[in-house]
């Protein structure tokens, strides 16, 4: 009877572990089937994430979207939720994946959905649906104009695999862009070169801190410069290694960021903050606001936020009276070999969470693919220095009008978010992708912190060495929860984070209440059992 009992709560305990696993932490176990016919004599309601910036002109492109999609398809109601910060989805969809209340289609980054696929049947994999013959994309029952697959730009829909599936389309593509201040670089002496490079960029850095008598700095009559200002240290670190040919990580997930190359950018970096002349967005703030106030020289952001770069920006942050005015260039990011540029390539991308119900799955699949149409694509690159994903869009009349000044309504484009799109155009083969695996959006913010870390010890003049490099290691390890010596993530749990309150609760009382289930059956089993006996 004892060993029937320990039996019973052996299996007891398995079955719990089965369940809890089940709500969170497995991986996809079966693929998506495209229903033969979708359903129009049903209605369906699908829910739409996704980020607009603060930008009125972004939100009102996607309420376009909606309206349009729906006078094709009635039987769809599309409800939209905007959000300023992808890190705000990503924490949203990793609670709701616990609670199973995702959307059904969501604006993300690959390294967020390779998260989300830890969890059990998360996102839909495309590949069946990019090749349905009626459904697919350029699909012969679509009620609108879908690029085939061959229409997308291949390096922006290659981001979006990943493990060898497609889990995403591309939306928007951006690279970063170095915005200069002309008038001051000549003004030190020098004349900008056809390609940045990091040697030329930290000389002009360092001689524009040079002071007058009374204290404010010479090359602009000022109390503030902060020559060299870099939004996104991530991709400041990531590009100057790939630059470099150095390591960072691999397709398979091995962390190979702690090395003496980067040991010797930081010694680069942290020897131009105690000078003053390099700071980053988080220790200083907004670089485009230092570069039209005329208190930065080289200010490096996405080409996305083009629109606010430049005394004559149509987006500021700063009062009319700030404003310095001066000749804005826009280059790409600093390079250690002019002549073999990198450059990251970035941008939102598009997935598909799964639902019980087939139909509505390929609901949400029609609209995401309307997101790439010409006249989404189009239009929501006009509103920043984004450019569209796909070729149809990119060679059509309208958008080879506004590259060259004109914008769809008649009016002329801001000349350096031309400049900032025509920059990606033109350099889209130098462009690279970081791998994606579970752990990689971790391991991107490590990137960024090792530069953060440095950034701040230097400007409060503590010593940055050998020693001072080591310790950071270590403690950036820890603290984003790393494995440099094995793949990926130490764990699951270290890359999402703790989960929240309400979801452990929820899984705590589902496994409580499965738990009393079966010890009530078994228990039950065993009393009959032993009256039978």
């Amino acid at each position: 009877m004892r060993h029937t009992k320990r039996g019973c709560l052996i299996l007891l305990a398995a079955l719990c572990l089965t369940l809890l696993t089940a709500c969170h932490g497995s991986k996809e176990t079966d693929e998506y089937q495209t229903p033969a016919e979708f359903d129009t004599s049903r209605s369906y309601e699908i829910t739409f994430w996704a980020k607009n910036d603060t930008n009125k002109n972004q939100t009102l492109i996607y309420e376009q979207t909606i309206r349009e999609f729906q006078a094709l398809y009635p039987n769809i109601a599309v409800n939209l939720r905007l959000y300023t910060d992808y890190g705000k989805i990503y924490n949203d969809v990793i609670t709701n994946i616990a609670t199973r209340t995702t959307p059904n289609v969501c604006i993300t980054y690959p390294d967020h959905i390779a998260t989300y696929l830890t969890g059990q049947n998360t996102v839909v994999p495309l590949d069946d649906l990019f090749t349905d013959r009626k459904y697919g994309l350029g699909g012969s029952e679509v009620r609108f104009e879908s690029p085939s697959k061959e229409e997308i730009v291949t390096q922006f829909l290659e981001e979006c695999r990943i493990g060898g599936t497609y889990y995403a389309i591309p939306y928007m593509r951006s690279t970063e862009a170095c915005y200069v201040n002309k008038d001051f670089v000549e003004a030190l002496g020098f004349t900008l070169p056809e390609v940045l490079t990091w040697d030329f960029v930290w000389e002009v850095s360092e001689a524009a801190m040079q002071k007058n008598p009374d204290g404010t700095f010479a090359v602009n009559g000022q109390n503030v410069m902060i020559p060299f200002l870099y939004k996104s240290t991530d991709n400041m670190m990531i590009q100057m290694l790939k630059q470099k040919n150095a390591g960072y990580a691999t397709g398979d997930g091995r962390i190979d960021l702690f090395h003496d190359t980067t040991k010797e950018i930081l010694f680069t970096i942290a020897g131009h903050v105690k000078t003053g002349a390099f700071s980053t967005f988080k220790s200083s703030g907004y670089p485009a606001n230092f570069l039209n106030a005329g208190q930065c020289i080289f200010a490096v952001d996405s080409t996305a936020g083009s629109t606010w770069m430049g005394s004559e920006a149509p987006l500021l942050d700063i009062s009319a009276d700030k404003i310095v005015p001066f000749e804005t260039c826009v280059y790409p990011v600093p390079q250690f070999d002019a002549g073999n540029p990198k450059m990251i390539s970035q941008g939102p991308s598009v997935c598909i969470f799964r639902k019980e119900d087939p139909q509505e799955v390929l609901a949400s699949w029609l609209f995401a693919q309307y997101l790439l149409t010409n006249e989404v694509q189009i239009a929501y690159a006009g509103t920043e220095g984004y450019v569209p994903v796909t070729l149809k869009a990119q060679q059509s009349e309208v958008y080879r009008d506004y590259m060259n000044g004109t914008a769809p309504d008649g009016s002329e484009p801001y000349s350096v978010k031309l400049a900032a799109s025509k920059l990606l155009l033109d350099h889209v083969d130098d462009t690279f992708v970081t791998p994606v695996f579970n752990g990689s959006a971790s391991l991107r913010d490590a990137a960024g912190q090792l530069i953060e870390a440095v950034n701040k010890s230097a400007r409060r003049k503590q010593t940055v060495d050998d020693a001072y490099i080591e310790k950071l290691y270590t403690e950036t390890v820890a603290l984003y929860h790393l494995n440099p010596d094995g793949a990926g993530a130490a764990d699951r749990k270290a890359e999402l984070g703790e989960l929240p309150g309400m979801a452990v609760a929820l899984l705590s009382a589902l496994g409580l209440t499965w738990g009393c289930i079966l010890f009530y059956l078994i228990y039950g089993w065993i009393r009959r059992r032993k009256r039978h006996n």
